[in-house]
C-alpha cells in the first residue's frame, strides 16, 4: 500500500519506537531523559588554550542540543508507547470480530490499514515476529516482515475487495525477496488471485493467501493456543470437620497451647468447655 512520505525527525522516531513492545517505548523515554539530562551540562566557562576552542564549542553544541531533547524526546516516545499499545489491542479485537462473524464480510468492512494489521496478528499467532513496515516511508512492496527460526519472510497486503490480484504484484515481490536474500514471500488478500499469479507463484517460495485462508489460519492458530494454555491447578479443599465423638456436635480446628503437644493441631468440640471431646487432625 503507498503512503504518504514524512520528513519530520519526529515523526520517524515516533513510528520507529511505536513498531517495538509498548514497555520498551517506556523504558526509552525514561532511559533517554536520563542520558539527555547527563549531557546537558554545559562545560563550565575558562581561559581556552589554543587548539581547545573546537572541542569547548563542540560540546557546548552537544549540551545545548541535549538540554532540547530532554524535553522533546522522552514525550515522543511515551507517544509511541501508547500508539504500540493501542495497535496490539486494536489487533487483538480484530482478531476476535473476524473470528465471530461471517468471514468475507468481516475482512471486506475493513480499511487497509485494519487488514494490515489483522494480517500482522495472524502471523503472529503462527510464531512469527512481525515487524510492520507502515509508517515513515513507502513500504518498497513488503508491508510486514517476519522472522522465525533465524530466517526472514515478506509479505504484502492487498486488501482488494472486487479484483483479483494480478503477476505484476507477485513479481514486485519476488524481487523485494531476491534483494533483501528473505527465504521466503506471503501476498495476503481478502480477494483472489489470477491463474497467472498463482502460475508464477509456483516453485518460488511465494505462498499465496487469500481470504478464506486467511480466516483458515487464525481460527486454527487461536484454537491451537486455547489447547495448548495450561490449566491452573486445583486448589485444595479444606478436610470437613468431624463430628465431636463425644456429643456428635460440630468440631474446629485447635492449636494445643500447653503441654508436651504444645503448638500441635487437633479437633476440638465447638461446645467447649462444656464438652472436652477431642480428635487427631
Amino acid at each position: 500500500m503507498a503512503r504518504r512520505r514524512r520528513h519530520s525527525g519526529a515523526e520517524q522516531l515516533m513510528d520507529l519506537v511505536a513498531m517495538l513492545p509498548w514497555w520498551a517505548g517506556v523504558a526509552l523515554a525514561v532511559a533517554s531523559y536520563f542520558v539527555l539530562n547527563k549531557l546537558s551540562v554545559a562545560p563550565p566557562p575558562r581561559v581556552l588554550q589554543p587548539g581547545q576552542t573546537a572541542p569547548f564549542v563542540l560540546n557546548g553544541m552537544v549540551a545545548a542540543l541535549a538540554f532540547a531533547g530532554q524535553f522533546a524526546v522522552p514525550p515522543i516516545c511515551i507517544i509511541a508507547a501508547l500508539t504500540s499499545l493501542y495497535r496490539r489491542k486494536r489487533r487483538e479485537g480484530l482478531v476476535e470480530d473476524v473470528t465471530q462473524s461471517n468471514a468475507a464480510a468481516a475482512l471486506n468492512a475493513m480499511s487497509w490499514q485494519e487488514f494490515e494489521l489483522l494480517v500482522g496478528e495472524a502471523f503472529r499467532l503462527q510464531g512469527y515476529k512481525v515487524t510492520e513496515q507502515g509508517g515513515a516511508q513507502a513500504d518498497g512492496g513488503v508491508d510486514l516482515v517476519l522472522r522465525k527460526g533465524g530466517e526472514i519472510f515478506v509479505v504484502q497486503c492487498k486488501q482488494w475487495k472486487a479484483f483479483k490480484v494480478g503477476v505484476d504484484v507477485i513479481r514486485q515481490l519476488y524481487g523485494v525477496m531476491a534483494a533483501s536474500g528473505a527465504a521466503g514471500g506471503f501476498v495476503v488478500t481478502s480477494g483472489t488471485f489470477t491463474e497467472g499469479a498463482e502460475a508464477f507463484a509456483h516453485g518460488r517460495n511465494i505462498s499465496l493467501v487469500n481470504g478464506p485462508r486467511l480466516f483458515g489460519m487464525i481460527q486454527q492458530a487461536k484454537e491451537s493456543l486455547a489447547v495448548a494454555a495450561p490449566r491452573p491447578a486445583p486448589v485444595p479443599l479444606a478436610p470437613a470437620a468431624p463430628q465431636c465423638p463425644a456429643c456428635n456436635a460440630s468440631m474446629v480446628r485447635r492449636t494445643a497451647q500447653k503441654g508436651s503437644t504444645a503448638g500441635a493441631q487437633f479437633w476440638g468440640c465447638s461446645r467447649f468447655p462444656a464438652c472436652r471431646g477431642t480428635r487427631q487432625v
